[in-house]
């Protein structure tokens, strides 16, 4: 068992670290009382390549592997939630997806300039009326020739007005439940796809989130990803991937409740003394530490398994639930550590709390992990091979170019 980093991985988490530190921690407070997204912030995380960081370099991207995707993903929520949501919904969610259930065609026409910078993608599963319950979902596909009409309006969607690629999730057989859905990619230029932003938000007021309509939008049967009734498996595969990316970020946010705490922690003085002498103070202290070393283990372990080509469904489960309820409580102990100044945007620690509030309720609320765990304890859930796994991290294959078009 070796816990050490390669040459590359320590690359990568220090490429994004700088980061994070020279360009995003400075100005993300303004961003976030305005409620805007920094326009500059994906043509820039695609430059430094983030946005195609674990595709291999043959469909554009930079061939790391996913432990590495869950450190960046921590630098990034270490700095704000906005830029791991990023990469939850267009690597995560949408392009991880896309190397596992697309064909060649599919992958060289959406996946390569998604891995590349030049689109984003998001992922459109739920609805206003169908968060959890994801059978009850109303949006429709029905087959018309050699295309599918789709009907229908997704909610709470990721990067909804910046995504130019969005994995859709619909009905193609209403009757069948969870068996009657199947997954379509949709562009944001098709005729009768509109979209729109939801303001007023508890927490990643920074980011992009909202809403996605489709009326008779015709996508072509060559846009289906996987075959028609695949759509749920699709769907929960895409989670595997997204829940790792919240729970490698949550664990992040727990580490920016503590490195903050920790320097205010030396700096006020209270009768007498630093705050950090006082053992109540310390008691949170301790607690922060042990929440982000437990969370960092169960988030590498998953990403160890994805390298390996294993499936993760319960392990990625857990790290999700146990990385955002604790980061939760990180960021209500950070505050408490600073006291008024905790309930101030003065400093960073009410924004950690505003936006850990979002990770225990998406990609899976906490209470249906609890369930998840439960129903694997009881040996009442078991993981069904699916047709198309997460393919294993292999750098001989992920690192090589594409072969040169003949001639």
């Amino acid at each position: 068992m070796d816990f050490s980093l390669n040459e590359e991985q320590k690359q990568a988490q220090k490429m994004v670290r700088d980061f994070v530190q020279k360009e995003v921690i400075p100005t993300i407070g303004e961003w976030d009382r305005k409620q805007e997204m920094n326009p500059a912030l994906l043509p820039r995380m695609a430059e430094l390549g983030i946005l195609g960081l674990n595709i291999p370099v043959r469909y554009g991207g930079q061939g790391f592997d996913y432990i590495t995707l869950g450190l960046v993903c921590e630098e990034l929520e270490r700095g704000d939630t906005t830029l791991r949501v990023v990469m939850s919904v267009h690597m995560g969610l949408n392009s991880m997806a896309l190397l596992q259930w697309g064909t060649e065609e599919q992958k060289q026409r959406f996946l390569v300039p998604q891995a590349q910078g030049e689109k984003y993608a998001a992922f459109c599963l739920t609805e206003p009326g169908a968060g959890s319950d994801v059978a009850n979902m109303s949006a429709t596909a029905r087959r018309d020739g050699d295309h599918y009409v789709l009907n229908g309006e997704k909610m709470w969607i990721s990067l909804a007005t910046k995504a130019h690629h969005f994995l859709v999730v619909a009905k193609t057989d209403p009757q069948a439940g969870h068996r009657g859905m199947s997954a379509f990619i949709v562009t944001s230029d098709m005729p009768g796809v509109t979209s729109g932003d939801i303001h007023g938000k508890l927490g990643v007021r920074a980011g992009s989130t909202g809403w996605v309509a489709m009326q008779d939008v015709h996508v072509p049967v060559e846009n289906r990803l996987g075959e028609e009734g695949e759509g749920f498996k699709i769907a929960m595969s895409c989670l595997d991937n997204g829940r790792y990316t919240v729970a490698s970020g949550a664990t992040g946010l727990i580490r920016a409740c503590l490195e903050d705490s920790l320097k205010y922690a030396h700096e006020r003085a209270t009768f007498g003394h630093p705050i950090g002498d006082h053992q109540l103070v310390k008691q949170k202290l301790a607690y922060m530490q042990q929440w982000y070393d437990a969370a960092s283990l169960l988030c590498w372990k998953v990403g160890w398994m994805k390298n390996m080509g294993m499936r993760n469904t319960r392990e990625t489960s857990i790290a999700k639930w146990y990385a955002t309820d604790h980061s939760v409580k990180a960021a209500l102990e950070a505050v408490q550590v600073h006291g008024a100044y905790g309930f101030s945007d003065e400093y960073p620690v009410e924004r950690y709390l505003r936006n850990s509030k979002g990770a225990v309720i998406y990609e899976g609320t906490s209470e249906i992990h609890q369930l998840m765990q439960a129903d694997y304890a009881l040996g009442q859930r078991e993981d069904k091979p699916l047709r198309c796994e997460l393919p294993a991290y292999d750098p001989e294959i992920w690192q090589a170019e594409a072969e040169p078009a003949g001639d």
